[in-house]
């Protein structure tokens, strides 16, 4: 959950830190920290509650200098969120200070041994138990900061990403990682770097890094990590066995994480998502040959073509993408497909064989209970695809084979393009195998490839015109509670919806199938409860005129999204937002934009801060 950014070269590190933690902020913003080693060889070490701008201001007239240093944005597990338990965390000695991303399971059980050896702890964090711990291996094993670094992670249990400062050795970093994200970045060749000196960035991923380099190195489980301003780089594993570096090209450009003149991250992702489709569908659905070209699929053709089921494991709002895929994937290759909370599917004990396929859905591909599934399905003989938006993420790495979405970077904590991206790229993998398997007719797979090229024209028609929906939002700003409606491929819609506008408005939504109102739901409907209902009229579209007429007649407000022209709905409704009309499997790519729009200026008439919403984080990397 949290965001790690380091340095080492011949720059200063401060105002790289700085403004590698407000890039990284998206991942946490309970506090912030700073550590530097100053010209004079002092370990500094700087802290705040809140956001980075209050670091950035506790800073003001403080000793900032120095060409080494690691930073931290925390988003709290352990320990409330306050300067005390805010990184870096010092040693007691304070000759180390230490930042972590991940949660140490067996913390307690080491911090009662090290107080038991005199250890005095000043924060409730299980981090502080980790930098306690290196120190202690130092003195009892009179070795290296590197070597007490290996021997204090074979102790741990659980997941963590770290990079630690020593006072005595002011010319190198050190990090590791396990089942947390963390990326070394090394340092073009530039002039404030004198002959014979390198520089090296580290970042939880790629934001705090593309402005200075792209290339990269993607840290594995369990490897452990010491640069220097030299141009070492030694990687070790944990037993000390030296492991050699690929160097890789980010696919990633400053623009794609700069607002771009928009308010907010949020604002500009649900108006890339066009374009963003477009990018995702280039290559791939190729209109002149009527075919479907996914590699991931192409290349294990024989392993789709005797699949027996297909198990998609996902969280929040790609559980919901998983949801549409899973009905247009059974009917375009009549296998069973099954959706699954990944955090528990881990916990319980599923019937899996091998000839079932996990899909992995995770727009970071850093998921702590979808990696997690992801080692459950190995270990029963499944073979594993990822679906994830970030290249070279731990889900990808640890899976047999997939896709990526190539929608770009989202930074906002409440996920839009992601979720449209992980539907059209569910509805391809569908298609794919489809053609593999033959289980659809011609005519209808060549008419289901030229309907899905549109998608992205009829995005932005239904961006240009939704209308003032920042007027429509401030109606609805002091509702308590909302209620959304949906039917066949519009439920999933509805969930995420309801979703939304939880997450940035703080107001409490529900999602249901419209039918499914009458079994309880319907109680709570008055005049003073807003209802959105999804009715395009493709799909169950007499039905749930049906459903919309139970509401009105018990006084519900309705807002309702219907396809252009509609006239039953419309007359039934108090506010209607219009959308091109398409074939019902594909009609949640644009239903959900009204509702993305309608969440965001909600939230904003409500004074909520939309791209970092409270208690949440973009990547949720522990449990």
């Amino acid at each position: 959950m949290c965001g790690i950014v380091g340095y080492i070269g011949t720059r200063q590190a401060y105002p790289i830190l700085i403004k590698g933690l407000h890039r990284l902020e998206y991942r946490g913003y309970d506090s912030a920290g700073i550590s530097l080693i100053n010209e004079s060889g002092d370990l500094l070490v700087y802290k705040a509650k809140g956001k980075v701008s209050a670091l950035k201001a506790s800073t003001e007239g403080c000793d900032t200098h120095g060409t080494i240093g690691i930073a931290h944005t925390r988003w709290a597990t352990h320990g409330e969120p306050n300067q005390a338990n805010a990184h870096p965390h010092y040693s007691q000695s304070h000759m180390l200070a230490l930042v972590h991303n991940g949660i140490i399971e067996n913390y307690k059980s080491l911090r009662a041994e090290l107080e038991h050896h005199g250890m005095i702890f000043c924060s409730d964090t299980d981090t502080e138990v980790l930098v306690q711990l290196v120190e202690y291996m130092q003195t009892t094993h009179q070795c290296d900061t590197y070597t007490a670094v290996h021997l204090a992670l074979k102790n741990v249990v659980g997941a963590y990403a770290i990079a630690v400062l020593d006072k005595r050795n002011p010319g190198q970093l050190i990090a590791a990682r396990k089942g947390s994200p963390l990326i070394i970045g090394v340092g073009k060749d530039n002039e404030t770097c004198p002959a014979g000196e390198s520089e090296f960035f580290i970042g939880s991923d790629a934001t705090p890094i593309i402005e200075f380099t792209d290339k990269v190195i993607y840290l594995k489980d369990e490897e452990v990590v010491m640069i220097n301003r030299h141009g070492k780089c030694a990687i070790t594993n944990l037993d000390s066995v030296s492991q050699t570096p690929q160097l890789c090209t980010l696919q990633l450009s400053l623009d794609q994480i700069e607002k771009g003149g928009f308010d907010h991250f949020m604002l500009k992702e649900i108006f890339e998502q066009p374009s963003a489709i477009r990018t995702c569908i280039r290559g791939r659905v190729n209109t002149q040959e009527h075919r479907v070209l996914l590699s991931g699929i192409q290349d294990h053709c024989a392993q789709f073509k005797s699949a027996k089921r297909i198990i998609i494991c996902a969280c929040g709002t790609s559980w919901h993408s998983a949801l549409i895929g899973k009905y247009f994937i059974e009917e375009a290759t009549q296998i069973p497909v099954e959706v699954e909370y990944a955090s528990e599917f881990r916990y319980r004990n599923p019937a899996l064989s091998p000839s079932d396929i996990v899909v992995a859905v995770s727009q970071s591909g850093e998921t702590a209970d979808t990696l997690a599934a992801i080692q459950l399905a190995k270990e029963h003989g499944c073979f594993v695809y990822g679906i994830s938006n970030v290249i070279g993420a731990s889900i990808p790495r640890a899976s047999d084979s997939g896709t990526y979405l190539h929608v770009g970077p989202e930074i906002g904590v409440a996920s839009t393009k992601a979720f449209t991206g992980q539907v059209i790229t569910l509805i391809m993998f569908g298609l794919a195998i489809a053609q593999e398997r033959k289980t659809l007719p011609t005519e209808l797979f060549n008419q289901l490839i030229d309907d899905l090229a549109l998608i992205p024209d009829k995005m932005q028609w239904v961006l240009d015109h939704t209308g003032d929906i920042s007027q429509l939002a401030k109606i609805f700003t002091y509702c308590h509670n909302f209620i959304y409606l949906g039917r066949g491929y519009n439920y999933p819609v509805a969930l995420e919806g309801a979703l939304k506008l939880k997450e940035i408005s703080y107001i409490h939504a529900e999602g249901y199938p419209a039918a499914e109102m009458k079994h309880g739901p319907i109680a709570l409907v008055d005049e003073e409860m807003p209802v959105v209902v999804i009715a395009p009229k493709r799909g169950m579209y007499d039905k749930i005129v049906s459903n919309i007429q139970e509401i009105k007649s018990r006084k519900g407000r309705i807002l309702s999204i219907v396809t252009e022209g509609d006239v039953t709905v419309k007359e039934m409704s108090d506010f209607c937002i219009e959308v091109p009309d398409t074939r019902d499997s594909y009609a949640p790519l644009l239903t959900v934009i009204p509702l993305q729009l309608l969440s965001y200026h909600i939230a904003i008439a409500k004074g909520r801060n939309v791209d970092q919403p409270r208690n949440l984080a973009k990547s949720v990397t522990v449990e």
